[in-house]
């Protein structure tokens, strides 16, 4: 036999009742010689609905609308399902059902109580209701097909025997086993419809089961007469790696194993109430959670021993609302009976306890509860304690709310090395604290408590930590759109399948800003259209609003990118840090400031475990940030850098040469893009002193810009230029200085070159006259270069060469960086 048992939301309506039917009547013709036991649940909402006129009623108020509101929609579902030659047979017993109810809800408001034995019959009518109606629907569905076949109404009252504690009976299953089999071998070949949460005691007063009640209800019908497999029928997948109105990458399991469908669904997975799995535990009988909604989906299988699914966990489950209750003191040092005395305290007084972690020194002991008890057990642990609170051995209970409780679970976890290690870096990368960590002997879970708002992002980083199979994703706050901010989207929108596919990483970029407008949506800004979406649906900028909104939306594997050269935006590094949000810039203003700066944000990230990526802010695209960090990581040490990081310097030192003047060469520079309107802007060095000073930094050296010699290029009368047509008159007139510069180099074999230099750790940028045996002196075009002299290249220095400017190769450094911060 199977046992089928289908939820609230399964019959919620006349359409998927319907598909309720179809799916019985499939499983039906497939295997008739099992037999079949339908258990249904009450229509979704129906036993919310009933208390809540027993409540009137108890108040002497009047319950009559929704008492009608309750028989038009059962009314509905006759109307719609059964055929019209059969409707008032079955309206008819809908009516008495009413009826009865009605009569009941007169009592409970005549005599103002309702007891909970009462409250457990009025429930009973859900169950009764949809039964009834299921059982007919069912009739004409198989019976016109199949006229032998025979659907009979169980009221599981009469097969199911329990206790009288009314609202959540307690089972006696020998005696409902033995009901349950004389039931269905009197009648083989049958398919029984059985109310599901209802049950009776041995004075035949109806009782209820409790939560999960019509999951208990197939599983006990299912243990009984030792079935082939129980399924559950709702309206979700089976079990999910975790909460997937939370985790949109969360995917359904194949199998899971009694032991981790308990775990899981003790901390927050409502696919099963974990009760339920007791009596098919005990016989071994598989459950299968299946969607009604979703037939075809094979949906997970919860077994003895389920097959390993190649992750380290199963899943990921969660409770949202919890309160910490910790009591601590030099008393509870030695003295037993402490957790005893909890233990009980709350066992009299109904007062479940969700988590508990006790120090090693026995100093303090730490408890979960829900957080409408929180207040409760507090009084209670000082009134149990008084003693101990008066003499001081115990400090008074501190209460912590506003919590949650994120569980990660799976039978491959036991004796796993590094699983914990795992868990950890993913909330720590994240800035999630931890306030409490449990972890059984069995190594089958272990729950910490973060934060109630830091749920959503610690259970998405989690999830992207543990499962190979969903791709990690990075939420990206964007800001800047000139050439390389417009480039570096084309770039990411051009490589976002090939990242997908080849590094498992997505970019999801969630936020844009410019000067003029910004624009947020956590679902991923489309990038093909992103400046009609900025336009469209973006709002005036705000630099000090997109940070507040940023940090507000709290998402998990947050990045920064600062496309801009704004000294305001890298004021806001620190704070950004602070919020665990890694940062990617090919701003240098920050690292070239004061070297009190530049240390605040390397204090930053390595106290908030966050990622700070800088390549482009020396040689844009060029390897050379990354090479220095290499080098210095692998033990090396950097003696010396000699270096030309001005694309634009470079290009006019390398063309000057023969019978060239230079002030033309400056003028052929400009009108080739390779300067800033005023080219005094490139040719005072100011740029390249940056970078050098940025070098000096990252080698390890706190030097300042005014400890930086710098030689200036540019005789004081070009500088002091009042525009730039003045500028190169001044320059005309220098033109002498530098064609003799130029002759006593071109004298000695030599060439000129604009050369930065940090040796020992200091910087001087000087005009050099450089001969064939110096790396340099080929350099043509506008290309930088940098060379390292360390211990391991003392010889022979280690070149890195190409271009350094340019919006393609600097959006590509800053895309290289980012997805630096994906691999991390």
């Amino acid at each position: 036999m199977k046992v089928l048992k289908f939820g609230g939301t399964s019959m919620g309506s006349a359409e998927s009742i319907k598909q309720v039917a179809c799916i019985i009547q499939q499983q039906w013709q497939a295997d008739q010689q099992g037999g079949l036991a339908v258990v249904a649940s009450a229509m979704s909402g129906v036993t919310n609905q009933l208390l809540q006129m027993a409540s009137l009623a108890e108040q002497g108020k009047a319950f009559d609308p929704l008492l009608q509101e309750l028989q038009e929609r059962h009314f509905r579902v006759v109307h719609a399902l059964v055929e019209a030659s059969h409707q008032n047979q079955v309206l008819m017993e809908l009516k008495l059902l009413l009826n009865e109810l009605e009569i009941l809800l007169h009592g409970i408001r005549a005599l103002r109580e309702l007891s909970a034995r009462t409250a457990d019959l009025v429930m009973s009518f859900g169950e009764r209701l949809s039964t009834t109606m299921l059982t007919h629907i069912l009739r004409q569905h198989i019976g016109r097909s199949q006229p032998s076949s025979r659907v009979q109404y169980v009221d599981a009252r009469e097969w199911i025997k329990t206790d009288s504690q009314f609202g959540n009976a307690r089972v006696h299953t020998e005696h409902s086993y033995s009901l349950i089999c004389r039931a269905v071998s009197q009648h083989p070949g049958t398919l029984f419809c059985i109310t599901g949460f209802i049950g009776s005691d041995e004075q035949g007063h109806t009782t209820t089961l409790g939560r999960g009640g019509s999951d208990y209800t197939a599983a006990l019908v299912g243990a009984a007469v030792h079935a082939e497999e129980i399924q559950i029928w709702t309206d979700v997948d089976g079990f999910m790696t975790a909460d997937p109105r939370i985790v949109k990458k969360a995917f359904p399991l194949e199998e899971i194993s009694y032991t981790e469908a308990m775990e899981l669904s003790y901390f927050g997975a409502k696919v099963i109430y974990p009760p339920t799995l007791i009596p098919v535990i005990l016989q071994k009988i598989p459950v299968v959670i299946r969607n009604t909604f979703h037939p075809e989906f094979p949906g997970t299988v919860i077994r003895e021993h389920a097959k390993r699914n190649g992750t380290l966990i199963r899943g990921i489950s969660s409770i949202n609302h919890i309160s910490l209750i910790n009591i601590q003191g030099s008393g509870m040092v030695g003295k037993s009976g402490i957790s005893g005395r909890l233990f009980a305290l709350f066992a009299r007084e109904n007062i479940n306890i969700i988590l508990i972690t006790q120090a090693s020194s026995e100093h303090s002991i730490t408890i979960a509860v829900t957080p409408a008890h929180a207040e409760k057990a507090k009084r209670l642990i000082e009134q149990e304690f008084e003693l101990e609170l008066a003499t001081r051995k115990m400090e008074p209970p501190e209460v912590e709310h506003d919590l949650s409780i994120l569980a990660v679970v799976g039978e491959n976890m036991r004796q796993t090395k590094g699983l914990s290690g795992k868990l950890f870096s993913a909330l720590g990368r994240n800035g999630i604290n931890v306030v409490a960590i449990a972890q059984g002997s069995s190594e089958y879970n272990i729950s910490v408590v973060v934060k109630q708002h830091d749920l959503s992002k610690a259970l998405n980083a989690v999830h992207d930590a543990f499962f190979i199979r969903t791709k990690k994703t990075l939420h990206v706050f964007y800001l800047g759109t000139g050439n390389i901010g417009k480039t570096l989207l084309r770039q990411i929108a051009e490589h976002e399948d090939y990242l997908l596919e080849n590094r498992s990483l997505k970019i999801k970029v969630v936020a844009i800003t410019n000067t003029r407008r910004m624009v947020f949506d956590e679902e991923g800004i489309p990038l093909k259209c992103w400046e009609n979406y900025l336009q469209e649906h973006g709002e005036p900028a705000s630099l000090h609003n997109f940070i507040q909104r940023m940090k507000s939306m709290n998402l998990p594997n947050s990045v920064f990118i600062d496309n801009s050269a704004s000294a305001e935006v890298v004021k806001h590094y620190e704070e950004i840090f602070t919020s665990s949000i890694s940062i990617v810039t090919c701003n240098k203003i920050g690292n070239s400031s004061e070297y009190s700066l530049y240390k605040k944000f390397k204090d930053a990230v390595k106290k908030y475990g966050v990622d700070f990526f800088y390549e482009t802010n020396v040689g844009a695209g060029l390897p050379i940030i990354s090479t220095l960090h290499d080098l210095l990581v692998s033990g090396d040490k950097i003696l010396k850098i000699e270096a030309i990081l001005s694309g634009t310097i470079s290009y006019i030192f390398n063309e000057f040469r023969g019978d060239r003047h230079f002030y033309e060469i400056v003028q052929e520079a400009q009108a080739k893009g390779y300067t800033e309107p005023d080219p005094r802007d490139d040719l005072s060095g100011l740029d390249f002193m940056r970078k050098m000073l940025i070098l000096a930094r990252d080698s390890g050296y706190a030097v300042e810009m005014q400890d930086v010699e710098m030689e200036p290029i540019l005789p004081e009368s070009c500088l002091q230029a009042p525009s730039v047509e003045a500028f190169y008159e001044a320059l005309h007139r220098e033109d002498a200085h530098f064609e003799a510069l130029k002759k006593k180099a071109e004298a000695q074999g030599k060439v000129l070159r604009y050369i930065g230099v940090m040796d020992q750790g200091k910087v001087s940028i000087k005009l050099h006259a450089i001969d064939a045996s110096h790396p340099f002196y080929f350099l043509t075009g506008s290309d930088n270069i940098i060379a390292f002299t360390t211990p391991r290249y003392r010889d022979c220095p280690l070149v890195v060469k190409g271009p350094g400017a340019g919006a393609e190769v600097t959006a590509a450094g800053v895309f290289a960086d980012l997805v630096k911060v994906g691999a991390q």
